[in-house]
């Protein structure tokens, strides 16, 4: 029997790519969200069906169709944006899963859920591999957001009996992806001459996870046992940002030199470096390394230049 999937921002980054992917292992999938025209056809972008508009109960059951997942991408994508316009963020974010967990608990309790969150909601952490079990603290209105959301959903778990799991991403990245740190210093990088600039020092880690390999393991966490569960998201790599713009620079051939201004922009912590413990026990383990990951993204950007 086909199996259906319903994709909450399926026009994101992270939502176009786990249509692609249930697309691909057969499964019957259904979009919903802003930004593809009303007029676009349905087919190109991958989806079974599509639904313009926000989350909300009235939209979902006006698809009438019962789901075995759904991946609930919806919400603000943007530290910078949830600063700027906190209520907008609260109503994407923590109003939108509401409107979603309500939704599954009046009409499919036994649908699973998964709710790709965020490394934001830890907040600001010392130089150390941060596990799930660790403190919460963020620094950022898009990391309360989604602290808000995480808790909506052990709510509708606990109380209601509800399947979720909540993944709580690092730095998703990947081909198409047109936002965020790499896209960015792959546009000023291509187009400097002597010298490009970048905020902060230099030394603030991350720990990127390739698209494919967020999507694998959106997929494993399905399976596992629990009603609710927590999870990071990650490869437990850490990479400064340094680093990571040195090997941006080589590989799109530029002489350059990359330097940096020492300002940081609120709401960004210095270090993020995952503990991926718990998720590599449930026999995940991530395909794509950092190298090979950027090496096809900037083979990726080269073509859309050329375009």
């Amino acid at each position: 029997m086909v199996k259906n999937v319903l994709v909450t921002g399926g026009a994101g980054f992270l939502g176009r790519a786990i249509i692609s992917y249930y697309k691909s292992m057969g499964w019957r999938v259904i979009g919903i969200g802003n930004g593809f025209p009303e007029s676009a056809n349905v087919s190109a972008q991958g989806v079974d069906r599509w639904q313009s508009g926000g989350i909300s109960v009235a939209n979902l059951q006006a698809l009438e169709e019962v789901f075995d997942l759904v991946v609930h991408c919806a919400g603000n994508g943007s530290v910078q944006y949830g600063n700027d316009h906190p209520l907008q963020d609260f109503r994407r974010t923590v109003e939108g899963t509401a409107e979603l967990l309500e939704y599954i608990r009046i009409t499919s309790p036994n649908t699973t859920v998964v709710y790709p969150s965020s490394a934001a909601v830890y907040g600001a952490k010392a130089d150390a591999p941060i596990s799930e079990d660790d403190e919460l603290s963020p620094i950022s209105t898009y990391g309360y957001s989604k602290q808000m959301a995480e808790l909506l959903c052990e709510s509708y778990s606990r109380i209601y009996g509800l399947n979720v799991r909540v993944v709580r991403f690092f730095s998703i990245y990947g081909e198409g992806l047109r936002k965020q740190l790499i896209w960015d210093a792959c546009n000023k990088i291509s187009n400097a001459t002597g010298y490009v600039e970048f905020a902060g020092t230099g030394e603030e880690t991350r720990d990127f996870i390739h698209v494919d390999d967020a999507c694998e393991l959106i997929n494993a966490v399905v399976q596992w046992p629990e009603k609710f569960c927590i999870v990071n998201g990650a490869t437990g790599s850490r990479v400064t940002t340094r680093f990571v713009l040195s090997q941006l620079r080589d590989r799109l051939n530029k002489h350059v030199d990359v330097v940096f201004t020492g300002s940081i922009r609120p709401g960004d912590p210095r270090f993020y470096h995952a503990n991926i413990e718990k998720a590599t026990k449930h026999n995940w383990c991530y395909s794509i390394s950092l190298e090979d990951g950027l090496e096809g993204y900037v083979a990726w950007f080269d073509r859309i230049a050329r375009e």
